[in-house]
């Protein structure tokens, strides 16, 4: 796997406190995983922190700005990431009480879908599955 770019290194060491920190390219920019939790995305050079309702405030006070793209119909769409304050990006330790609201954060909306409403998966059960239920369910040995 090739080396992520300097920025992206920089923002997983800054997020490795937390836990086990990775970062996966998606839509021009990348998606920051700890312990396999989406707690943050980098766009244009930008760290934008995971920040639910519960979390916001504190992000807004410190002057930090939502994340927001265009869609298709040009509309302006912002999602619950904000930009991490500038002086969190120079250390871990002043990224750590910033980490931890994205990461709580991610915690509290985990399955949920953008609007709130909890995601139910649409995939069905594979086929082997199915039979070793029935059979569990009417006690036979398979």
């Amino acid at each position: 796997m090739p080396e992520p770019a300097p920025f992206v290194a920089h923002c997983l060491e800054l997020l490795a406190p937390l836990g086990a920190a990775r970062a996966r390219r998606m839509f021009g920019g990348y998606g920051l995983y700890v312990d396999d939790l989406f707690v943050a995305l980098i766009a244009d050079e930008c760290l934008y922190l995971r920040a639910d309702e519960t979390a916001r405030p504190a992000f807004e006070r410190a002057g930090c700005r939502p994340f927001a793209y265009s869609a298709r119909d040009r509309k302006a769409v912002t999602m619950g990431y904000w930009s991490a304050p500038d002086e969190a990006l120079d250390s871990a330790p002043a990224m750590l009480p910033w980490a931890r609201l994205a990461f709580a954060s991610a915690l509290r909306t985990k399955g949920e879908r953008r609007d709130g409403t909890k995601a139910v998966s649409s995939a069905k059960p594979r086929k082997g599955a199915v039979a070793a239920s029935r059979t569990a369910k009417s006690g036979r040995q398979p």
